[in-house]
């Protein structure tokens, strides 16, 4: 919101409210999807770590305008798809260690909140009806754009509504924005409600989703670069207009996983899924090394070669520590950089990863520790206290990291 790094502080001493923006089950989530859901994991991981109680919200977002598409194409029911798909996600998850989501709400599940956010914004003037449909009123948002830094005098001279749960690219659609979708007989996706027959629209779905499990307040939402166009403004102005209170003071967003330099896309061809690394002999712990090894507000770029460049750094890291553990060393040993080095280890991560989890800069630390205390112990300058000390170290920071 501020465009600057400030010092995490929560509402409430102890207590961490996360939401977090879930896949669009229509489809599975594929490897840059988990680049998000990564950063996401090792930000509770990180917080766990320091004591506090983190509740975390990871949404489903299984009713809106391409799941109805994507069941047609496929001539399926909605709902299978959808359970599908969720079923893999949590498979996926599983692999990859990221910590199960304390509530996973669906839209399908939350449309009766939705129907009572859209109510209060019709009743206080921020939303109206137009043909059908409900519209959220952009003008009658004081602040409106304000996380994504909106500049009003670009705001068109007329109203322009904006009628689909999503639009292609990563422009503004500056106008209205739908917030409930009348029913429509070639969909065959409704519900009945006061607002009459219909659906609430993607941009209503989180918020009621929120309301449903954290409340209408939270400390951090989290969500891919991709989110903070349009998305998590227009998130804002539901929230903070129905409200009256600040939806959350931290936003973080993690940039794309492009894949030889280019977006990932079906018209390219180019989707990667974790499934097809496992097929290639990667384990879940080496594909989650690769997504978090790069900072999560920069584009990671994939190619076979930096996957396997990446794998042998972390197998050769690996396989000296399991040479240290197994090393028959004598008691008793002293010796004063290697404790000095072992002593480290935990502050200096602390102190990369409180830098906006600097998750890079934490693993270099960490490696050429490693690689001076082998050296060390090479030299017979290791006694087994020291190995103690080192994996219990290794063991505090593998909490977060999980990638040993």
């Amino acid at each position: 919101m501020t465009l600057d790094l400030e010092v995490f502080e929560p509402k409430e001493k102890g207590k961490v409210k996360m939401f977090t923006c879930g896949p669009s089950i229509y489809q599975p989530a594929h490897l840059g999807n988990y680049r998000t859901f990564l950063f996401e994991d090792i930000l509770v991981r990180y917080l766990e770590y320091f004591g506090h109680h983190v509740e975390r919200t990871l949404n489903f977002t299984d009713i809106e305008d391409k799941t109805i598409s994507e069941a047609k194409k496929n001539l399926t029911d909605i709902f299978s798809l959808t359970n599908s798909c969720a079923a893999k996600f949590f498979a996926d998850i599983d692999f990859l260690e990221i910590k199960t989501p304390t509530y996973n709400p669906r839209s399908s599940t939350s449309v009766a909140i939705a129907v009572k956010i859209i109510e209060k914004l019709l009743h206080n003037g921020h939303a109206y009806w137009y043909k059908g449909n409900v519209y959220f009123d952009i003008r009658s948002f004081k602040n409106f754009g304000k996380l994504g830094h909106l500049n009003k005098s670009d705001w068109p001279a007329k109203i322009r509504r904006f009628h689909k749960d999503t639009y292609p690219g990563s422009n503004w659609n500056i106008g209205d924005f739908v917030l409930w979708h009348g029913h429509r007989n070639e969909e065959g996706l409704s519900w009945e409600s006061s607002l009459g027959r219909g659906r609430p629209s993607w941009n209503i779905q989180d918020p009621a989703m929120l309301c449903d499990t954290l409340g209408p307040t939270v400390d951090i939402w989290c969500g891919g670069e991709d989110n903070l166009v349009r998305h998590h403004d227009y998130n804002i102005a539901v929230m903070e207009s129905a409200t009256g209170k600040s939806l959350s003071d931290f936003w973080l967003h993690g940039a794309h996983l492009l894949v030889e330099g280019k977006k990932m896309s079906k018209s390219r061809g180019n989707v990667i899924y974790p499934d097809n690394l496992l097929a290639n002999g990667y384990s879940g712990k080496e594909i989650r090394f690769f997504l978090i090894y790069g900072h999560y507000r920069k584009r990671l770029n994939f190619t076979p070669k930096f996957m396997e460049q990446r794998t042998q750094r972390l197998r050769y890291i690996l396989g000296i520590i399991e040479k240290l553990k197994l090393a028959p060393l004598e008691k008793g040993l002293e010796n004063h950089q290697a404790s000095e080095l072992i002593k480290e280890i935990v502050p200096t991560f602390n102190s990369h990863m409180d830098n906006d989890l600097d998750v890079r800069s934490a693993f270099g630390s960490l490696e050429t520790t490693i690689l001076e205390l082998a050296d060390l112990h090479e030299q017979g300058k290791l006694g087994k206290e020291h190995i103690e000390d080192f994996i219990s170290a290794i063991e505090q920071v593998n909490n977060v990291l999980r990638i040993f």
